[in-house]
């Protein structure tokens, strides 16, 4: 099977299984299920046939559903990084430190125990391949959290700032053992690829397995190889690989899931599948029957699929549990599936499963579930928030809905039901008093580590900007006007003399700081980050705020970047990066690398 072949140094080891009844299983005997969680990007609940969807074909997913446990009101946040934060740690992701994509709110804290983290430390083969999104620099990658294998590409999705430059969907290099590899393939296939080769060494050594599956696709720009696109051509460009890029998510799964069958894992193995936010190319389409699109307070933005597939535990047979469930879940639910403790410093939201996915009876109570689309600097109280419980939904604190009856949320029943919307506020008030005295616990990253030496940061991750350049285009486009000065949150690991270069392009293309850039050939679908034309900007001072103090060098025209000293001392830094052209109109610089020398200066 073509496909990049991943190298593990593993070993056989025996295992805690505590949830079957404390005994030391040996890999061989072991019991707990191997687990494979795929979640897309950006694709909705009505981005599938077998959910109704009139127009894509997803075979694949179709049959998954047929013979899966169907959770048909489960949710999520309505955007890409907070769903994975709370997917992983089982916490509501505005306390993990991250309720935004971009300017450094998408980064999970560092102290957070993740969902990698705990089955590496109960004996499994964990592995990760695809998008990230919750901090690319020391310590909070994926490598540095427990993932035993990482294949992955940099920032919310390929092209973007934080990504290797000039990225696309049909190629690149990604992430794998901490280093820049180049490939090939169209980037979903590649990510199914390594996910086969993972579980093939797992199997061979007996180990039982993670598999965290989360593919870019569909997020835009919205790029499907051609032949995936082509039946839906008249629906227009975008629309078109949209949807080709979820059919071929399909086929990916469907060729996983014959690996799996054909090695004789499917039977013990939990395929989990589910997706990060509603969609945001689809609904056009097909909505579903719900109100709203990614980013959305409404169903639409929240309520996607989970598909749970686990024959040897009894998790099988086309059944759907209408019960809320959310992404705060996942975590509790493993825990009981596969036998890890979950910590008490970092203390789970969510609530298993495990009896909805056995189908046992349960007296489920009707609890409170928040979620909310921040998506700004500092987090504001009833902010497009969704206050659940059962048939009911309010909304930003005011509007009630009854989902039961009213799934496209049309009707505001607030004044009929103010004993409902008491509750709901008062669900929604408790919730919002337990985070609130967290906000100000910025994730940090570090600097001066030698996991990363030097760390290269980028705008992505600023805070300050009205507009972030997140993704290369923008930054092509010379964008990012600050809101107030570009700021990022360090932590200084060792004190020292450091080196921090700030620069336009990445310091990689050594090209002056002043020179546009010509665009790049672009590939089948929409308009490529990397198809823009590099403006020049006549840059002609660089500053920098460290430890308080602001420096400022004068850039001439032949420079790459402007190069600033400094001694610095363990501890937190706020640090601010900024390029000034010859109009007087301040940008953030684009890239920044800060390596540590050594000693301070005498």
């Amino acid at each position: 099977m073509p496909g990049v072949r991943l190298l593990r140094a593993v070993a056989v080891a025996t295992v805690l299984c505590s949830s079957f009844g404390g005994a030391v299983a040996s890999a061989a005997n072991d019991t707990r299920p191997n687990v494979v969680l795929v979640i897309t990007d950006d694709q909705g609940y009505g981005d599938l046939g077998c959910h109704g969807n009139p127009v894509l074909k997803t075979p694949h997913l179709d049959a998954l559903h047929a013979e899966a446990v169907r959770f048909t009101d489960f949710h999520v946040s309505p955007t890409c990084s907070p769903t994975r934060a709370a997917l992983l740690t089982g916490r509501t992701s505005n306390r993990t430190g991250v309720w935004h994509t971009i300017d450094g709110r998408s980064l999970l804290a560092g102290e957070e125990r993740t969902l990698d983290q705990y089955l590496a430390d109960a004996g499994y083969a964990t592995a990760m391949f695809g998008k990230w999104h919750l901090g690319d620099n020391y310590p909070l990658r994926p490598e540095d959290r427990g993932f035993g294998e990482v294949f992955r590409h940099g920032g919310g999705g390929i092209g973007q700032t934080s990504d290797a430059w000039n990225n696309t969907y049909f190629g690149g290099r990604f992430v794998h053992g901490g280093v820049l590899e180049r490939h090939d393939r169209y980037c979903t296939d590649l990510w199914f690829d390594g996910a086969i080769d993972f579980v093939t060494d797992a199997a061979a050594e007996d180990r039982p397995f993670f598999v965290y599956l989360a593919t870019n696709a569909a997020h835009g720009p919205f790029h499907a190889p051609p032949e995936a696109a082509e039946p839906y051509a008249d629906l227009g460009t975008a629309t078109a690989n949209f949807l080709g890029m979820i059919a071929n998510i399909d086929e990916n799964v469907g060729r996983l899931r014959a690996f799996l069958d054909e090695r004789g894992l499917a039977e013990n193995t939990l395929f989990l599948f589910t997706t990060d936010n509603g969609t945001a190319g689809g609904n056009k389409v097909f909505d579903g029957g719900m109100r709203g699109k990614k980013g959305s307070e409404f169903e639409g933005g929240h309520r996607v699929p989970l598909f749970a597939y686990w024959p040897a535990g009894g998790v099988a047979g086309g059944r759907d549990v209408e019960t809320l469930t959310a992404h705060i879940d996942v975590v509790p639910t493993l825990a009981e599936l596969c036998g890890f403790e979950l910590s008490k410093d970092h203390p789970v939201e969510g609530e298993s499963l495990t009896p909805l996915l056995r189908g046992e009876a349960v007296d489920w109570a009707d609890r409170i579930v928040v979620t909310d689309s921040q998506r700004i600097a500092d987090p504001v109280k009833w902010r497009k928030s969704s206050t659940m419980s059962g048939r009911w939904r309010l909304v930003n604190g005011e509007q009630l809905f009854d989902v039961r009856k009213d799934p496209a949320q049309k009707k505001d029943v607030s004044r009929k039901h103010p004993d409902v919307v008491g509750r709901l506020r008062g669900g929604y008030e408790a919730w919002w008093a337990s985070l609130v005295d967290g906000f100000d616990r910025v994730p940090r990253i570090t600097v001066g580590h030698d996991a990363e030496n030097p760390a290269r940061l980028t705008a992505h991750d600023a805070n300050g900007l009205s507009k972030n350049p997140w993704n290369q285009g923008a930054v092509r486009d010379g964008a990012g006007t600050p809101r107030s000065r570009p700021t990022w949150r360090l932590r200084v690991a060792t004190a020292g003399r450091y080196r921090i270069a700030l620069s336009r392009w990445p310091d990689e293309l050594r090209i002056p700081m002043s020179d546009g850039l010509p665009a790049e050939p672009d590939v089948p679908g929409q308009k490529g980050y990397h198809a823009h034309d590099g403006v020049a900007v006549d840059v002609r001072e660089a500053r920098v705020v460290v430890d308080g103090e602001e420096q400022t060098r004068l850039v001439a025209s032949g420079d790459p970047s402007a190069v600033f000293e400094a001694d610095l001392a363990a501890g937190p830094l706020d640090f601010v990066a900024e390029l000034i052209d010859a109009a007087g109109t301040v940008r953030p610089a684009y890239f920044v690398a800060f390596e540590r020398l050594g000693p301070a200066a005498e």
